[in-house]
């Protein structure tokens, strides 16, 4: 259903609607001068080249990043999230893409660190030549675990800082990472209760989805919010993402508002028929 190459769907809508909310979660993290840690449960690469092979190969992110990036008109979160990745191709065109690591990087302040898993020998040792590139205060501050994050990331909370972000982001090519997704929070708000969580899934059509989205909302946590981004309607066949959701325990308060203007903008410029569409909720329990 899904490549386990990050690199096949870099810059997509997806990416788009996990990295936009991505760059402003770590910006409210550095609102405060506690340092924090950021843990990656399935990093990938850290940057791709979008004309290379693996991601040319579907050209995914004509219908994301590439569709956003000459608009003038750009609600915030979505033009500090274009600005970021403007910041990798000086020249003004769209080759590079950044992932997760690299973003959360570029936010990073020296007293932050990033802790990232990803068990896939090929995207691990490329993550670490990659790294390697970008000199020694990245390499200081990072720390890359060829193991599997979601049993990784158990050892690491609650992180010594007592402020922290997860993100589970696996590829749910194996339809055990729906259950495996949602276990990892529902052990992580048991050691750590204060950090904040988020997890990606795709609308796929597999019960497992499903189940995942309707699971997340009765954990036992502060607050929450879930948007989802629709671009088309099911494939016939039943294959591949037709959108893709985000979870965030404990969010920053800022999000729901930001999202308010940029998920229907997403909606409609990132439509590739009439069933384009989102839906946006946050609950604060008492």
């Amino acid at each position: 259903m899904f490549s386990y190459r990050h690199a096949f769907h870099a810059g997509n809508h997806a990416d788009v609607l996990k990295h936009a909310i991505l760059i402003h979660t770590l910006d409210y993290f550095n609102r405060k001068d506690a340092p924090y840690w950021v843990i990656d449960t399935h990093a990938g690469a850290g940057l791709y080249q979008l004309d290379a092979d693996w991601s040319a190969k579907n050209a995914e992110h004509d219908g994301g990043i590439a569709r956003l990036w000459d608009k003038t008109d750009l609600p915030d979160l979505l033009a500090d999230y274009v600005a970021r990745i403007k910041q990798y191709n000086t020249d003004d065109r769209l080759r590079y893409y950044p992932g997760s690591p690299w973003l959360t990087l570029d936010a990073l302040r020296d007293k932050d660190r990033l802790r990232l898993f990803e068990l896939h020998p090929t995207e691990s040792d490329v993550l670490v030549r990659n790294l390697e590139k970008r000199g020694r205060g990245p390499l200081r501050q990072t720390t890359i675990y060829a193991a599997d994050g979601f049993e990784g990331v158990k050892s690491l909370l609650p992180p010594p800082t007592r402020r922290g972000l997860v993100l589970i982001d696996p590829s749910y090519e194996d339809k055990r990472d729906y259950r495996r997704a949602f276990n990892a929070v529902k052990e992580g708000v048991k050691r750590f209760a204060t950090g904040t969580y988020a997890v990606w899934y795709p609308l796929v059509q597999r019960v497992e989805a499903g189940e995942l989205a309707r699971q997340l909302p009765h954990l036992p946590v502060k607050s929450w919010l879930h948007a989802t981004l629709t671009v088309q309607k099911p494939a016939a066949d039943g294959f591949g993402l037709h959108g893709s959701g985000m979870f965030l325990v404990n969010p920053p308060w800022t999000l729901h508002q930001a999202l308010k203007t940029a998920m229907p903008y997403l909606a409609r410029e990132l439509a590739m028929d009439d069933r384009g569409g989102f839906t946006l909720e946050y609950r604060e329990n008492s």
